[in-house]
């Protein structure tokens, strides 16, 4: 009879091929099982927080579930700020722990259940009767749910044997959400009467790309994305880029224009939303699987599926030879209208607007860029080019976390195939996730890592600075990232002005393998426009706090 552990890793490896893991006590004997047994390729990552922030960006990039895998206890409590970055992405995962045994908690243990669920994130316990089944449940729940899920193998039973019989496992499939007949009616009639319609997508609807484009052809509408949907429209006409924070000045003005917005599985956060300011007289309806809208700006909320919705909505405006809309004329480039990108800014340090563009110009078009996050993310979302849906992996963004950028890299190098993999960190965040270049540098084909080193962790510098804050605790030491990726096996140059880009260019040009860490030293008096709005919005509550 197979072990519980055994059981587990067939039944895994039945729907999941790519695994991400750190070893330890809890986790030993299944991923030998996943190993011996199985054909599931492992990666090993040098930090928990890996573990799960690689499953997370092999999603994200590829829309395939991944497996992560940790001890108990100390191993456990390291993914958890991965693992809620990863829940309010609402990226599917397992997350395969060890945990207490059977018959109680020790010492070192703890409640894992209850961490996990505080982030917002399921568990499913292995029992030795039915390991097979309860691997099956947690695969379900997770691809139905659209949410990591624990499957937690308590510490005493991966040897045992298990009498569960063998089947050949079989997932339940999701139910797909179609929007209710009477608000698809009223949307139609409200894309009659408009006369500058915008559709806006998030990664929720990277698989209904095709169908929304056309759809916007038909009927006139500029089309936008969120920041981490950037490339979904690639090549339309009437693209305008992406919404929010990063839009372009042009972006933002056609924003502004809108008489309707209709945004296709958008979570509608606070930067989307440039806090409140975009399209003020637009009304938006909101298509998601949410069950309610995620922002009061929200004037009509169908939760449907996005590809059904925009299939469905496609079908009423076929009949209809012509609709009022956008002049194409009218979208003359608005992505990259980013005006001057000087080599450096006046402190006499590289600017990164410029460091950025001259990076993109020598980047191959294929391409997959991963980013940590931080200050700097306003330049990598604002001047590189991407070339579909699934190009950019900005993970930490939702959770507001730094540091997760170089743990997230080994998953996105297992998705990049052909692609250059680009991760984008800062020097705050990339030294926070330094463990993880190794793994990085291990697993990528191709791998061009920018560090934007301005020796601060310069969002802090520039919103409590800027209020008079003591700005020694926010400042760091500047750091040689090049000398520590030579420690790595990587090839790395000091980028101080942009001829040094010229060896890395040469080796992207000739298809170069390996990873090449570029250290940028940038100047930090360059303020992204986005962190600007934030800027202001803190002013705003320090100058008008709220009531008691």
């Amino acid at each position: 009879m197979p072990t519980v552990a055994e059981r587990v890793a067939r039944v895994l490896a039945a729907h999941v091929s790519e695994v991400f893991g750190l070893l330890g006590n809890g986790n030993a004997f299944v991923v030998d099982a996943l190993l011996q047994h199985t054909d599931a390729r492992y990666t090993a990552v040098r930090h928990e927080a890996g573990a799960v922030a690689s499953a997370d960006a092999y999603w994200r990039a590829t829309g395939k579930l991944a497996i992560a895998t940790t001890t108990y206890g100390a191993g456990f409590t390291n993914t958890l700020t991965a693992l809620a970055e990863a829940a309010l992405a609402r990226s599917p995962m397992i997350v395969l722990v060890g945990d207490e045994p059977t018959g109680g908690r020790r010492p070192w243990d703890v409640d894992q259940a209850a961490l996990a669920s505080a982030c917002g994130v399921p568990t499913v316990t292995v029992t030795i009767d039915t390991p097979g089944a309860d691997t099956v449940h947690a695969l379900s729940r997770a691809l139905r749910e659209r949410t990591p899920v624990i499957l937690a193998l308590p510490y005493d039973l991966p040897t045992v044997e298990t009498a569960e019989p063998e089947f050949i496992p079989e997932l339940a499939p999701g139910n797909l959400l179609l929007p209710d007949a009477d608000a698809l009616a009223k949307l139609v009639g409200r894309l009659r009467e408009c006369k500058r319609p915008i559709i806006l997508a998030g990664v929720g609807a990277r698989d209904a790309g095709p169908a929304l484009s056309e759809l916007a052809d038909r009927i006139g509408a500029i089309t936008v994305t969120t920041a981490p949907a950037r490339g979904l429209f690639a090549g339309r006409q009437l693209d305008a880029g992406v919404c929010g924070g990063f839009s372009s000045p042009r972006t933002a003005g056609y924003l502004a224009q809108a008489d309707l917005v209709i945004a296709f599985g958008a979570g509608l956060n606070q930067f989307t939303m440039g806090f409140g300011r975009l399209f003020p007289q637009a009304e938006l309806v909101q298509v998601d699987i949410a069950k309610r809208p995620t922002h009061p700006a929200v004037t009509a909320h169908i939760r449907a599926d996005a590809s059904a919705t925009a299939m469905a909505l496609l079908t009423e405006v076929a009949s209809r030879e012509s609709w009022p809309g956008v002049d194409p004329a009218e979208v003359v480039d608005a992505q990259f209208d980013r005006g001057d990108t000087p080599e450096f800014a006046e402190d006499g340090r590289l600017d990164p607007r410029g460091l950025i563009a001259a990076i993109d110009a020598q980047l191959p078009d294929a391409r997959l860029v991963c980013t940590d996050g931080g200050h700097f993310i306003g330049w990598p979302n604002t001047h590189l080019r991407l070339p579909s849906a699934g190009s950019m992996l900005l993970v930490g963004t939702h959770f507001q976390s730094i540091g997760l950028g170089f743990p997230a890299a080994a998953g996105a190098a297992r998705a990049a195939g052909e692609r250059m993999l680009v991760v984008a960190t800062g020097d705050g965040g990339g030294l926070m996730g330094l463990a993880d270049l190794d793994s990085l540098v291990r697993t990528a084909r191709r791998a061009t890592v920018i560090v934007f080193n301005d020796a601060a962790y310069t969002a802090e510098t520039t919103q409590y600075g800027s209020l008079g804050l003591d700005e020694r605790p926010m400042r760091i030491d500047e750091v040689d990232f090049a000398q520590l990726a030579l420690g790595v096996g990587a090839h790395a140059t000091v980028v101080r002005r942009l001829s040094d880009l010229d060896s890395w260019a040469t080796w992207c040009t000739a298809r170069g393998e390996g990873t090449w860490v570029l250290d940028c030293r940038i100047s930090g008096s360059v303020i992204a426009p986005y962190q600007l709005e934030i800027m202001a919005n803190l002013r705003d509550a320090v100058n008008h706090p709220a009531a008691d």
